[in-house]
């Protein structure tokens, strides 16, 4: 990851699990990671734990289902270090929810915002600001389950399940489209990233 050094990556949901550890592996590889999640005092604790490294973390509190938050974030990172190269997009909720059944519209357009719709904005906000400074390198992660895969039977995780198939197949899509640009913008999903006790894979 040497020729990302200096570079700037946000990650949501940064302030536990996968985006915390991914953070901290990108900080110590020299990279200035903007972290963003709700929970901004976990993040400080991370910032604290990072401060001594060569890369920097910045926490920002963002709720990545409100739009406005969602800008207000790549605002901060616009006025702090001129742009953003890396999006991971890890922000999500997991587990058992909803079924199909016995669900309700509220909670299926939650797990669909979070899981889906904040990650295609946060997507393409990331390839404006790197047309916005005329580069034609960037990358775009969305990390998925595999979920995104099988449709297990247990109808508590059903709807997640098709948010994750959702973010696979827009994650493919946008990948199309950034190539008929012929840009530099690489985008990756789960099945092209390896993750070892939260190391994420040079990209």
């Amino acid at each position: 990851m040497e020729r990302w050094s200096g570079r700037v990556a946000l990650v949501t949901g940064a302030s536990s699990g996968i985006g915390a550890a991914v953070c901290e592996n990108l900080v110590k590889n020299k990279l200035n990671v903007v972290g963003a999640a709700r929970r901004i005092e976990r993040m400080q604790d991370l910032a604290e734990k990072l401060k001594n490294e060569e890369g920097t973390f910045l926490p920002v509190k963002c709720d990545v289902t409100k739009d406005e938050d969602v800008f207000a974030v790549f605002d901060k990172i616009k006025e702090t270090f001129g742009g953003v190269d890396v999006c991971v997009n890890n922000a999500g909720i997991v587990g058992t929810g909803p079924g199909l059944l016995d669900g309700t519209p509220e909670e299926w357009r939650q797990i669909f915002n979070v899981n889906v719709i904040a990650a295609c904005l946060c997507s393409k906000l990331t390839v404006n600001s790197i047309r916005e400074r005329n580069l034609d390198e960037g990358h775009i992660i969305n990390i998925s389950s595999l979920a995104g895969h099988f449709v297990y039977p247990t109808a508590s995780i059903h709807f997640y399940t098709g948010s994750k198939f959702a973010l696979r197949a827009l994650s493919e899509g946008l990948r199309q489209e950034l190539q008929e640009d012929s840009t530099g913008i690489k985008v990756s999903k789960d099945t092209d990233i390896r993750i070892d006790d939260f190391n994420i894979a040079p990209f």
